[in-house]
């Protein structure tokens, strides 16, 4: 019998509808203001992005990754936390699908900023 048993990928799709109606709006703020402004340093891997955050901005990572993981549920998602108020680490990855899902997203907002 093995630990890991082989599930199918779930779809890359976003159910905005599994958060609560009361929180999408935070949450899609929250997201756009973590993911594209406030982080310190942000590194490609070869199977998703990793983002570096000042520790103060502990509280707000965790609380995307509850709620993304209930709408994005494709995601795979690694917190980070250094010993001593070092920096909070936020790596989403995937399979290669995501990682494309993932680059466009990130594409489509630096064409936005222009």
């Amino acid at each position: 019998m093995s630990l890991h048993s082989e599930r199918p990928a779930p779809a890359i799709a976003c159910d905005l509808g599994a958060i609560a109606a009361g929180e999408r709006e935070a949450h899609q703020a929250r997201a756009a203001r973590l993911l594209f402004e406030s982080y310190q340093e942000r590194q490609e891997l070869p199977d998703g992005y990793a983002w570096r955050f000042d520790a103060e901005l502990y509280e707000e990572v965790a609380a995307y990754v509850a709620n993304e993981r209930r709408c994005c549920s494709f995601f795979t998602f690694a917190l980070e936390v250094a010993p001593g108020g070092g920096p909070v680490w936020l790596r989403v990855t995937g399979d290669a699908a995501v990682k494309a899902y993932l680059r466009s997203e990130l594409a489509a907002n630096e064409r936005a900023r222009g």
